[in-house]
């Protein structure tokens, strides 16, 4: 039994420290190459950061495991919301009043509907990953072009404003051209990046492996299902990029970017990992996760619609209810979980 925990804490461990690798040599490699950072984030940062996620739902889904393949993404999703946003806010107020966070989260809670339908049909096929990839598409290219725009506002600013501030504009628009954010240590070397990018390859489905085999042993020794511990250990495991990544902008004063964040990786779930998933294996969506897992999903989604449209500046009691209403999440699913 001890074993089990191990693989499945080593595997969790495995995932996020190959995806991270991953990420930094496909950014080294990519900017070598000439790549526009633009489209280094909208592609390989997304992508790359979902990676463990994606690896343990196709590797699942291929391996039988369809609990663990949804239960994953729509665990990771509920942790996002309540978890990832709530814990920040015990430590820093956290407002959600990020620009455009409005306009995305309405793009969440439509594509967590379109999910929810789509889960009525099971099992998800082909047609439901086609679906699914083709609002990522729409996305991807919204978020282009919303860039692009404000970039050029930037720029346009930099050239009218005054004498006094026009250095001033002139570098701000350059950072915003050539930034890539919450990516650090970017091999300097064509050779390096290409050795990240291997270590990365390898240990994906290295740690995958062992999260899968772990997290089914232990259900059976719980006497729970495959999908309990997907919605919950596997889920929160998997969000503990995006909770490091939001406690520590609370720490430096920057919680305005924790919803934005949060919002995109509940997009890039649904859509890439489920997509692409459910494209290349037909998945059956558990009976336990259409009683209530799926509509938590849905009104956790509502609920940062919520917080953005009304600009909520999350306090510490707002944190607190939070983080206790993710808790109260786990006792249930715990509690009707058991397999009779």
């Amino acid at each position: 039994m001890l074993f089990d925990y191990v693989s499945l804490a080593g595997g969790l461990v495995a995932l996020i420290i190959a995806g991270d690798v991953l990420v930094r040599g496909s950014v080294g490699v990519a900017q070598r190459l000439g790549i526009p950072n633009l489209i280094i984030g909208l592609t390989i940062v997304a992508f790359g950061t979902s990676a463990p996620e994606l690896v343990i739902s196709l590797k699942a889904a291929l391996e039988g495991a369809d609990g663990i393949a949804l239960g994953n993404v729509v665990g990771s999703n509920i942790a996002n919301v309540l978890l990832v946003l709530g814990m920040p806010a015990l430590i820093a107020a956290t407002p959600c009043g990020e620009e455009g966070a409005v306009r995305n989260a309405i793009f969440m809670v439509a594509v967590s509907a379109v999910f929810v339908i789509l889960c009525f049909f099971s099992p998800l096929t082909i047609l439901s990953g086609a679906i699914l990839l083709v609002l990522l598409a729409l996305f991807l290219g919204d978020s282009a072009l919303s860039t692009f725009r404000h970039r050029k506002t930037l720029k346009d600013a930099a050239s009218g404003s005054p004498a006094t501030k026009d250095a001033e504009a002139e570098e701000e628009a350059d950072e915003a051209e050539d930034e890539l954010e919450d990516v650090e240590g970017v091999p300097e070397s064509v050779g390096l990046a290409g050795v990240y990018i291997v270590l990365g390859l390898i240990g994906l489905p290295l740690g995958a492996h062992f999260t899968i085999n772990g997290a089914t042993a232990i259900a059976q020794a719980w006497g729970v299902s495959d999908a309990v511990i997907a919605l919950t250990v596997i889920a929160l495991g998997t969000s503990l990029p995006e909770l490091a990544t939001t406690v520590m902008a609370a720490i430096r004063q920057h919680g305005a970017v924790a919803i934005g964040n949060v919002i995109g990786s509940n997009i890039f779930n649904l859509l890439a990992i489920i997509g692409i998933t459910t494209v290349a294996v037909p998945l059956d969506v558990p009976a336990e996760i259409m009683r209530l897992d799926i509509w938590v999903m849905l009104a956790c989604a509502v609920l940062l619609l919520g917080l953005a449209i009304y600009r909520v500046n999350l306090n510490r009691l707002a944190g607190l209810a939070l983080t206790l209403a993710y808790i109260a999440y786990i006792f249930v699913v715990y509690t009707f979980g058991v397999v009779t």
